[in-house]
């Protein structure tokens, strides 16, 4: 569920376009105005913005709030302004090219197959590469196999399982990792990366019922470092997104400093999906509000536009 406040009566493209242009002329840009309007405009709105500022005075509004915005506030408003398979795709070729692997891991083992095939079209067209060709350049060992397999397999997207094949993956990684010595990590890659969520899922369930304890569990003891990350976000994922994302809000919020790629990246991308379930599972697991969270966390008018994003 979005957290995105619409107005009941919202302005038509060209008046939005026509506040907007005025909010750049001038000695300085006045930003509340572009917040006002941006953020409480929906993807579709946004795209007719795009179409319409561009008819208007020839020029592209993205360039356009490049230079009058900075720093993370320009950052989270161009991000927001793209729709979500440019947007992914965006993040992704910054990510790797950052070195930003759980980045990059994050926003490939959290998405649906068919966003994937979506967005890796994208990444082609933006950046004249092939995702595959960028993964194999910047990324490795089993890290790299479980990514490049994660991106290439069509899974079933629907909510049916096979309760016995369940058991017999609890079986197989059972036995391709905390029952022998050593870890079977293809074994862990193939049914990862073939298993739908639902799947994944009741396998997740028959391996606590066999062996007393969850998957996740079992990665934790079993692999490391990015690849584990990897195993560990798409068995989040598979049971309950919305408590994968509140954890990667927290721990960017947390202790010194704030990780605000992650904070910018998770909130543009999930506030259109399923962000009313995040600052849900937040509260629960952290008995503090998302919003006040990044209200303590964030300042000037980068907050001022997360906060709008994120609804009261």
């Amino acid at each position: 569920m979005s957290t995105v406040n619409i107005p009941p009566v919202p302005l038509s493209p060209r008046d939005d376009v026509v506040q907007l242009y005025k909010a750049f002329k001038g000695f300085g840009c006045d930003t509340a105005t572009v917040i006002n309007i941006l953020a409480h405009r929906d993807a579709t709105q946004r795209g007719f913005i795009q179409q319409e500022y561009r008819a208007l005075y020839s020029e592209d509004i993205l360039q356009r709030l490049s230079k009058e915005l900075s720093g993370k506030l320009e950052n989270a408003v161009l991000l927001w302004m793209q729709d979500p398979a440019s947007r992914d795709a965006v993040v992704l070729r910054q990510a790797l090219i950052a070195n930003d692997l759980r980045g990059a891991t994050e926003v490939i083992c959290s998405r649906t197959p068919s966003q994937i095939q979506t967005f890796k079209q994208i990444y082609h067209a933006k950046f004249g590469t092939y995702l595959e060709h960028d993964l194999e350049k910047h990324t490795s060992g089993d890290h790299k196999k479980l990514l490049l397999a994660y991106i290439s397999i069509q899974r079933y997207e629907g909510y049916e399982v096979d309760t016995m094949m369940a058991e017999n993956d609890a079986k197989t990684l059972y036995r391709a990792g905390e029952k022998r010595l050593g870890t079977d990590e293809d074994m862990f890659i193939r049914i990862f990366s073939e298993r739908s969520r639902a799947q994944l899922a009741a396998t997740d369930l028959a391996y606590n019922r066999m062996h007393g304890h969850n998957l996740e569990k079992a990665i934790k003891k079993e692999t490391s470092g990015v690849f584990a990350y990897a195993l560990l976000t798409i068995v989040r994922c598979a049971e309950n997104p919305a408590k994968y994302f509140a954890k990667v809000l927290r721990k960017a919020m947390k202790g010194m400093g704030t990780d605000d790629t992650t904070l910018i990246r998770v909130i543009v991308t999930r506030v259109e999906i399923d962000m009313q379930y995040i600052k849900a599972e937040y509260q629960k697991k952290y008995k503090k509000s998302l919003v006040d969270a990044v209200h303590s966390e964030t300042s000037g008018n980068y907050r001022k536009f997360l906060l709008a994003l994120l609804g009261p």
